[in-house]
């Protein structure tokens, strides 16, 4: 019997973990994002947990299996469907009917308000999204002029005409954002609920995307203030303004500053990046066509989105780019420096040996001297011993003394050069 991997069936029921929600028309849905505090990184998930579990309670709704990280239930008259990612957690309320006043409010009531207070996080975004019958195509351009704001409303039709979707993306004076779906008659619950899941995921993601540019925005000032001071330390290199030394110095401050930077900011970019394309993605299988001459969901992305997205993208590669030349002007000091110490070693190395040349001569003076010295002491010697064996000869101490002298030198020397040779 084959043995299965202790995950093969997590893996297999994780694709099918999260499935569309199912909505009726007409109805509604409520979105609620939540994030961790400001620079405390994503939730506690103990905490989430225990939150989740706390609004269920409420409800006398069943609990979720212990570890999961999404939920699927009905909570009263409502549905909640809650997922908890990486850094942030949704709670979304999908329910029946229209109030008579459109993204009414009182919709969030099913959040207590106790409860809210309590969230382990703050807000990251909100939306209210009502879904109608679409009876009449020339009665959207009139509701949606009551309730959403003209400049910068997008409207498309969407899943090869199944269903109109519009929204401003402006918080409303309840704290909300509005989108709106037209759904034509004959259209599936199913396909209701992907289009509403859809939109929620847009919303979140987007707003998800926008904390990089906001981060991009804090680091200008501190990129543009390192790049002047990257630019005049290599322009000072250039003309030797300033010691090796303590240029390289000021380099390694400016590089330690530019990776502190670039560690601090690469997971919000490089998030951003992967929310940027999960919003491309979400509304492109929305597969959408234009209405009535408004803007898609695409084209207000291009005009308001993609403009911010590609700042988080050009700061990141302006992070990278002073990193790298950081880095080659290090090079360049670098090498710089092993130059002049290069040069200064050869200058040592010449001193030494002009030392070691004044050595040897001095050497050899003294070794002169001392062939003279001794052979002064070995003479007189030499006379002393040879003069009582010449005395009979008629030789004067003078005469033995002056015939003794080069025969005496001439032993020391070669007595001096053979211990000189030994030693060496």
């Amino acid at each position: 019997m084959l043995k299965d991997h202790p995950l093969r069936y997590q893996l297999a029921n994780e694709l099918h973990a999260r499935p569309f929600p199912e909505m009726e028309v007409p109805g509604f849905a409520a979105l609620l994002a939540v994030k961790g505090e400001p620079g405390a990184g994503g939730l506690d998930p103990e905490a989430d947990r225990t939150h989740l579990l706390a609004l269920l309670e409420r409800f006398g709704a069943p609990h979720p299996q212990p570890g999961a990280t999404h939920y699927f239930g009905q909570i009263g008259r409502h549905r909640l469907k809650w997922e908890r990612h990486t850094e942030f957690t949704t709670y979304t309320i999908f329910g029946e009917g229209n109030a008579e006043r459109p993204f009414d409010p009182a919709v969030f009531n099913v959040f207590p308000d106790d409860w809210l207070e309590a969230m382990p996080g703050v807000r990251l975004t909100s939306a209210l999204i009502r879904v109608e019958r679409l009876e009449d195509d020339g009665a959207v351009p009139r509701k949606l002029e009551e309730w959403m704001v003209r400049e910068g409303m997008a409207v498309s039709s969407v899943l090869d005409d199944a269903a109109i979707i519009a929204g401003d993306f402006r918080i409303d004076p309840a704290g909300h954002l509005r989108f709106a779906v037209f759904a034509r008659p004959g259209t599936g619950s199913r396909r209701i609920g992907r289009v509403v899941q859809r939109l929620c995921e847009i919303e979140t993601y987007k707003t998800l995307a926008m904390l990089g540019f906001f981060r991009a925005r804090e680091l200008g000032p501190q990129i543009a203030r390192i790049d002047d001071e990257l630019t005049e330390l290599v322009r000072g290199m250039s003309e030797g303004a300033a010691p090796p030394d303590e240029a390289l110095r000021e380099l390694l401050k400016i590089s330690a500053e530019l990776e502190n930077m670039s560690a601090a900011s690469s997971f919000r970019f490089g998030a951003t990046r992967a929310y940027e394309a999960l919003v491309a993605q979400r509304i492109e299988v929305l597969r959408e066509k234009r209405f009535k001459g408004r803007q898609t969901f695409a084209e207000f992305m291009m005009r308001r989105f993609d403009p911010a997205m590609r700042t988080v993208h050009a700061t990141r590669g302006r992070l990278q780019e002073m990193a790298q030349a950081a880095a080659r002007a290090g090079e360049l000091l670098r090498t710089r420096v092993d130059v002049e110490r290069s040069a200064q070693n050869q200058k040592l190395l010449e001193s030494m040996d002009r030392r070691a040349q004044m050595q040897l001569r001095l050497q050899q003076t003294v070794e002169g001297l001392s062939v003279v010295a001794i052979s002064y002491y070995a003479v007189n010697l030499a006379a002393y011993m040879a003069y009582p064996f010449l005395a009979p000869l008629g030789l004067s101490k003078g005469l033995a003394t002056a015939g003794l002298t080069p025969l005496v030198v001439v032993l020391v020397w070669l007595m001096v050069r053979r211990i000189r040779r030994h030693v060496g």
